[in-house]
């Protein structure tokens, strides 16, 4: 069964150039390319749609938006494709349930890639983006957690502060001599407290204060 797709971008030269790139792919099926968050979020709604392809910049309702409502009301997993790599956006569309977060200067190969990948239940970022959460991470590191941590245990809030600040799981392992085990299972109790679905919306959740 192939992967269905939608495209959402104002720019029409974009979206259907995009839309014939991935048709060359065998196991996609891009089933509508559309002008705006507004309309994708509605078409998410009313049909099966796998993964919705988001612009950040749209009209009437941009792609951040749009992924918070395709991600709270409906099966679609939102990723974000753009040319826009400023913090703010990268920080509210993951925190908004983004799946991906690519920019659109990526080799169709890796976009193939990040889709299957995320149609498979995983989280796709690119380098480059990563470093920018990270650099917006460690800054506000500085300032306390804006988030309720009475739900949560001693050894949980250790590691959600280490997360906060970019160290991946080898990393905390190390720094609190546990096994990587260990800190999986930890990340995995707090992700159930939280109802949140990865380890950078709990870096996102320990210093805003809000999940999804």
């Amino acid at each position: 069964m192939k992967i269905t797709i939608i495209i959402a971008d104002d720019n029409s030269f974009i979206r259907e150039g995009m839309k014939i790139i991935l048709n060359t792919y065998e196991e996609f099926n891009v089933v509508a390319t559309l002008k705006d968050g507004q309309e994708a979020v509605q078409y998410c709604k009313n049909h099966s749609v796998d993964i919705a392809l988001l612009d950040v910049r749209m009209p009437v309702m941009d792609g951040v938006e749009a992924t918070k409502l395709i991600s709270e009301s409906t099966k679609a997993k939102p990723l974000i494709l753009t040319t826009f790599d400023d913090d703010e956006y990268i920080i509210d569309a993951v925190k908004n349930g983004a799946k991906g977060y690519l920019l659109k200067n990526t080799e169709p190969e890796r976009i193939r890639d990040a889709i299957k990948s995320v149609f498979n239940g995983h989280t796709v970022l690119q380098d480059v983006v990563l470093d920018k959460i990270k650099s917006s991470l460690n800054a506000a590191t500085k300032r306390e957690s804006k988030a309720d941590m009475t739900q949560f245990t001693e050894r949980e809030t250790s590691i959600m502060t280490l997360i906060a600040k970019g160290l991946s799981n080898k990393e905390i392992s190390k720094t609190l001599f546990i096994s990587e085990g260990t800190v999986a299972n930890y990340i995995s109790s707090i992700l159930s407290k939280t109802g949140l679905e990865h380890r950078t919306q709990i870096a996102i959740y320990y210093l805003t204060g809000k999940g999804k």
